[in-house]
């Protein structure tokens, strides 16, 4: 499995077109698996559902005024936001038959994300919270924070998209400063008239104060190179890029 540690984020445009290059050249048979991992630029990424409401243009413009990019993705679910406190996964793998399997993806990489987690000690579960932004059945999240046990906090959010001859699987895991992210989604959700609890928007130094990207990636990839060997994929090989 290649791996592609990109050093510096592209643009949130920049770095949706390369994963959907990545993904071209997967469904052409002219890569092998590809795990693509990067801290983004302030970015709320709209889904296509987000995109035909009225209110769209009202929270393109909060986000912009928050200093994040907006984005449309061509995956389904609400929006979300991310920025450098965050790390994201994009995983692509040629397949012949791609649809076979999407929600064993979708069980797989969040049973992954949860045991990089565990690795760190910070208690994690696959399942949707009530109120969540970007709500999802796959979502990660923690069931309480340290100041608050009972208030459990997305912190990963997972899509996929599925073309003829390959998959791409994106995941979204928010490591530091959650506040800057809850602000954001506050105004685009407002301006969207889309009802969600502010609360659940976390991170993982929520729950382990003190956590950081790095360690976290560490831990992922650890989980990832499993999963490259089991796959019969050999290690996780590759570097940092630009």
């Amino acid at each position: 499995m290649k791996l592609i540690r990109q050093r510096e984020s592209l643009g949130a445009e920049q770095d949706y077109r390369r994963a959907l290059a990545i993904l071209d050249a997967a469904r052409g048979g002219v890569t092998e698996p590809v795990l693509r991992v990067y801290q983004p630029r302030p970015t709320v990424a709209f889904g296509r559902r987000d995109e035909l409401n009225p209110g769209f243009a009202h929270a393109r413009q909060a986000a912009v005024d928050a200093a994040f990019t907006p984005l449309v993705r061509r995956v389904g679910g609400r929006a979300a936001a991310y920025h450098g406190g965050c790390l994201v996964i994009d995983h692509v793998e040629p397949d012949p038959d791609p649809k076979t399997g999407i929600q064993d993806r979708y069980r797989l990489f969040g049973d992954m994300v949860v045991a990089a987690l565990e690795e760190l000690e910070v208690p994690a579960q696959v399942g949707e919270i009530p109120g969540e932004y970007c709500a999802g059945e796959y979502s990660v999240h923690a069931p309480g924070t340290a100041e608050d046990p009972r208030r459990p906090v997305k912190l990963a959010g997972t899509a996929q998209r599925v073309v003829a001859g390959a998959w791409y699987f994106s995941t979204v895991l928010v490591v530091e400063e959650a506040e800057p992210l809850r602000a954001v989604l506050e105004d685009v959700y407002a301006a969207l008239d889309v009802p969600w609890e502010p609360s659940t928007a976390g991170c993982v130094a929520d729950v382990r104060p003190g956590t950081t990207v790095a360690e976290v990636e560490e831990a992922l990839l650890d989980v990832y190179g499993r999963y490259s060997a089991y796959m019969g994929y050999g290690r996780v090989v590759g570097g940092g890029e630009r």
